[in-house]
């Protein structure tokens, strides 16, 4: 179930707020310019399903996003528990970092926490399967995907590289909850 929970950004024990509506959600975090919505695929993907089946079955979203925000590339990502690397990539998308743009991921399947440090509060939000969370550029934000990830989103992208970080070196992740 997809959740909510906001914090201040200097105290990390006791959350300020906390919904897993997904109304709830997607208003909370469209007041701080995030956005944040549902989607459905047009067909049963089944588990682990390959990257052109994806992009088959939510095209019509991503165009839908395309035309709107100029988005210019997008591919699949699948993150399984087995992954021999799965440590070393969660250590490097748990410190705080910014994007010159948008971060536009769709999980598919799975789950995946994002923090976003925004203002005086982190904002983190349980992304799980029809979620999709763009992240404006310039928002400072981590990503956990646990201990044992287990997803497939598709990421969008306005800048043909992909994913290009630049590393705040504030240690404040560390200090809020992560995924078990």
């Amino acid at each position: 179930m997809s959740a909510l929970t906001i914090f201040s950004d200097k105290e990390a024990s006791e959350p300020q707020w906390h919904s897993t509506d997904p109304e709830a959600i997607q208003q909370q975090l469209n007041a701080r310019g995030v956005r944040f919505e549902r989607w459905e695929a047009d067909r049963d993907l089944g588990r682990d399903p390959a990257p052109d089946a994806v992009i088959n079955a939510y095209q019509h979203a991503i165009d839908r996003l395309v035309a709107e925000k100029g988005y210019q590339s997008w591919d699949v990502i699948s993150l399984r528990a087995d992954n021999p690397q799965k440590e070393a990539l969660r250590a490097k998308f748990l410190n705080e970092h910014t994007h010159g743009e948008d971060e536009v991921r769709f999980f598919v399947e799975g789950a995946g926490l994002f923090c976003l440090h925004i203002d005086d509060q982190v904002c983190q939000v349980l992304c799980e399967k029809n979620d999709l969370i763009s992240v404006p550029a310039g928002t400072p934000h981590w990503f956990d995907m646990g201990s044992e990830p287990n997803f497939t989103a598709i990421r969008i992208f306005d800048n043909p590289e992909g994913w290009v970080a630049q590393f705040t070196g504030d240690a404040i992740a560390d200090a809020y909850p992560r995924l078990p």
